[in-house]
C-alpha cells in the first residue's frame, strides 16, 4: 500500500508539472519543435529544469543504501544502441512532431475527455499492447542462454 501511494503522489507531482509547464498544450510544444517557423524555446527551460532536478535526484539516490519503499534498486545496466532502440527513438520523435503530444501529456488530458485525446490514447494503448506481444513472441523464440530478451528497462 505504501507503494501505492508514493506511486500515486508521484503521478500527481509529475501531472502537475506537465500541466505547469504547458507541455500539455500540443500547439505549445508543436511550437518548441518547429525551429525554423516561429520557434518557442520556452520548453527548452522546462526541459532543463528537468535534467537539473533528475540528475540532483539520481544523485542523491546513489548516495543513499537502498531505496525506502523497495529492496533495491534496479538500475538500468545496457548502454549498447540497438535497432529497436533507435527505431522507438525514430517513432517516438515522429509521433511527436505530428500531434505534439506523447504519453503522459495525454494521460493528464484524459481528464478533458476531448475525442481526439481519447483516440490518441487508445491507439497508444493498441501500439504498446502490439509492442508488448512483438516482444514477447521474440522472447520465445531466442535460443536457451540468450540475455538479449530483457527488455531496456529491465537491464
Amino acid at each position: 500500500m505504501p507503494v501505492m501511494i508514493a506511486s500515486f503522489l508521484c503521478g500527481l507531482v509529475f501531472g502537475a508539472g506537465l500541466l505547469i509547464s504547458g507541455m500539455t498544450q500540443p500547439e505549445k510544444v508543436l511550437g518548441f519543435l518547429d525551429v525554423f517557423g516561429a520557434w518557442d524555446a520556452t520548453l527548452a527551460f522546462v526541459m532543463a529544469g528537468a535534467v537539473a532536478v533528475s540528475a540532483a535526484g539520481f544523485a542523491l539516490a546513489r548516495r543513499r543504501g537502498g531505496p525506502v519503499l523497495a529492496s533495491a534498486y534496479r538500475w538500468p545496466t545496457r548502454t549498447d544502441i540497438d535497432a529497436p532502440l533507435a527505431a522507438g527513438a525514430i517513432l517516438f520523435g515522429i509521433g511527436w512532431g505530428l500531434v505534439g503530444l506523447c504519453p503522459g501529456p495525454a494521460l493528464v488530458n484524459l481528464a478533458g475527455l476531448s475525442r481526439p485525446i481519447l483516440v490518441f490514447v487508445v491507439a497508444m494503448a493498441i501500439g504498446m499492447l502490439f509492442h508488448e506481444r512483438y516482444r514477447t513472441l521474440g522472447a520465445t523464440r531466442q535460443p536457451a542462454g540468450s540475455a538479449q530478451a530483457s527488455s531496456r528497462a529491465d537491464g
